[in-house]
């Protein structure tokens, strides 16, 4: 299922590998535009195929709600519904505890969310959360985990460790209990979700019963809402040890390339973020000289190319000048250019990370992308 093919040399941390799922074999590091409701915004699956996008993450949480199960069951599952043939994972809706419009109240048992199509009130357990994600048919699943605000108390954090190890364990018995396996007969992966704040003997025992519960990857979550990258990174250090160096590693919501490249440097293998689509919306675009915030004065005249390094279709056609008429003038186009920007941006920026670890140069890119980028 995840094997690794090469090491870094210089540290032995950063590596590259092979994750087999159902649909796809996906080249690690790897990173994945954020498809909520089935679709990244402004980008179609058919570009994100084109560009070399291998992967996706949607939220089952709210494909349950909209288009709800029974269309995604007529379709024949999600990459049928979007067609979109490559590696889909799904979050199992915990991060949604962090919005309080949704979540109505918490317990071992459940959590209680708020429907904010309807304003309808919907109950899920661990259990009925893997049946979704089932019935969905998602490449890999992800176990329901309670994720707390960073900043929370330690009682509270450690309450949310507790019952995310309660959770975890449900969830890998249940889909044990289906054979790992879709609706569809096909074999769905199963990661699960270590928390623990910002507080290190937590992270370390959640790390440590989730490792315990053998899942077939493991997902870093609670990061990047609100901490900054020192401690970020300091909670990842204190994971990272206590889990096993065979499985793939997943920082969720990550997606800034200066944190990238330094949890890469860790041995993380994967990533997700609505990072490249929101910044786009805000006309900050990515380029190989750090970001650029196209909308101001400075860019009217500027008639080179938005990023010389970068083959995407914007940048071989269009000039900074013309992208920053679009923004200033608010034509809804300037949203899809951007955004068809920043993710091939990403996807190629991954590319790089693993030619660099295959070719020895990975020290070198990461004293770069550190200097670029805050």
């Amino acid at each position: 299922m995840f094997k690794i093919q090469q090491t870094e040399p210089t540290e032995g941390k950063a590596r590259t590998g092979i994750l087999e799922t159902a649909h796809a074999k996906v080249e690690t590091p790897f990173f994945m535009p954020v498809a909520t409701k089935l679709t990244v915004k402004h980008v179609s699956p058919m570009e994100i195929i084109e560009m070399g996008g291998q992967s996706i993450i949607s939220n089952a949480y709210v494909l349950y709600l909209k288009p709800g199960l029974e269309i995604i069951k007529e379709a024949g599952g999600i990459h049928k519904l979007m067609n979109f043939p490559r590696n889909i994972f799904t979050d199992s809706g915990g991060f949604q505890m962090l919005k309080e419009s949704f979540l109505i109240g918490i317990d071992d048992k459940t959590v209680r969310f708020k429907d904010p199509f309807s304003g309808r009130k919907h109950s899920l357990s661990p259990e009925n959360v893997m049946q979704i994600e089932r019935e969905i048919g998602s490449d890999v699943a992800m176990s329901l985990d309670h994720v707390p605000a960073v900043r929370s108390s330690k009682e509270k954090i450690a309450e949310s460790v507790r019952r995310t190890g309660l959770w975890a364990e449900r969830c890998k018995r249940y889909m044990d209990d289906h054979d790992g396996k879709s609706i569809y007969g096909k074999k769905q992966l199963l990661f699960g979700i270590a928390q623990g704040g910002l507080f290190k003997d937590l992270r370390e025992k959640s790390a440590k019963q989730i490792e315990a519960l053998n899942f077939d990857g493991i997902a870093i979550g609670g990061l990047r809402i609100g901490e900054n990258r020192e401690e970020m990174l300091q909670a990842l250090d204190w994971q990272l040890d206590h889990f096993s160096k065979e499985k793939p590693k997943y920082l969720m919501g990550v997606g800034n390339p200066k944190d990238i490249i330094e949890a890469v440097a860790r041995g993380v293998d994967c990533f997700d973020s609505i990072y490249p689509t929101q910044n786009a919306r805000h006309c900050n675009l990515i380029t190989s000289e750090g970001m650029i915030k196209i909308d101001k004065g400075k860019y009217a005249h500027d008639f080179r190319p938005l990023d010389p390094e970068c083959d995407c279709y914007v940048c071989k056609n269009f000039s900074r000048a013309y992208l920053h008429h679009l923004a200033r003038a608010s034509e809804w186009t300037h949203h899809r250019y951007f955004s068809y920007h920043n993710v091939y941006w990403m996807v190629k920026f991954m590319e790089r990370i693993r030619k660099a670890i295959k070719e020895g140069s990975f020290e070198e890119l990461r004293k770069d992308i550190n200097k670029k980028f805050k």
